[in-house]
């Protein structure tokens, strides 16, 4: 794994980071008493948002540590069902560290998965619900099938609904937070993205860019319906790298 350096802030030249660096620079803000949410995303210096429809090519170990980071510090990770199928994701498991950073934060041993889906499109034989310690959440609308409802509730899942015919992001995010789940960090995939900064819903960007060429085709980490409405305003909280990969962090200006 190549070091991972701070560019900014530093108070000089770059310094190497520890664990300990990661934690603070992207920890949430303390006593949050409202739903707060960090996207995590990857592309190509050309902004592909996938190779050979994954992310996984577009990575390194030093962002793989930050993406897991996100979960460690998070109440909750939030991920559109089309990702979570294209990237194989299952339960969160517990390792020592994700251990002992949840119980030094007093949030609870595991994070859940809350999964956004318009017609409840997750299997009940999914990963999701057969290899976890903490049963998914799924967020779905009524316009999803009944039946389909009511076989991932009997599988184990939280079926909220939010919205008619669509799921309503921002009555998602307040469904979340009426859980007691304030630290969303959302993993994507660009539909879900997109939706979320239409909606205004994203405090922190985690951005990291591979020097890689993906070419034309792929997806940019946002898709979907343009957006109405001025550009949301970002400011860069920090800048690391490793092996010529740049992480970045924005916030809600």
């Amino acid at each position: 794994m190549g070091i991972v350096y701070a560019l900014w802030p530093t108070d000089g030249e770059p310094t190497a980071v520890t664990d300990a660096d990661l934690e603070r620079l992207y920890d949430y803000p303390p006593e949050l008493t409202e739903p707060w949410v960090q996207a995590n995303m990857v592309s190509s210096a050309d902004g592909a948002a996938a190779v050979d429809g994954r992310s996984a090519g577009l990575s390194h170990p030093a962002d793989k540590r930050v993406f897991a980071l996100g979960r460690d510090l998070a109440d909750v990770v939030l991920v559109g069902a089309g990702t979570a199928q294209a990237e194989r994701y299952a339960g969160i498991k517990p390792r020592e560290l994700r251990t002992s950073r949840r119980q030094a934060r007093g949030l609870s041993p595991l994070p859940p998965i809350a999964v956004v889906t318009n017609r409840c499109s997750l299997s009940p034989q999914s990963p999701l619900l057969t290899d976890t310690m903490v049963p998914p959440i799924v967020l779905t609308c009524a316009a999803a099938p009944a039946e389909r409802r009511d076989g991932l509730a009997d599988a184990g899942a939280d079926v909220v609904v939010v919205g008619e015919d669509s799921v309503d992001l921002p009555s998602a995010v307040r469904a979340l937070g009426d859980r007691g789940l304030y630290r969303i960090d959302c993993e994507g995939g660009p539909r879900l993205l997109g939706a979320m900064v239409a909606a205004d819903l994203v405090d922190q960007l985690c951005l990291t860019v591979s020097p890689l060429l993906a070419g034309a085709g792929a997806e940019r980490i946002v898709s979907g319906p343009a957006m109405t409405g001025p550009p949301r305003s970002l400011r860069l909280a920090s800048v690391l790298t490793a092996d010529g990969f740049l992480m970045l962090r924005y916030r809600r200006a």
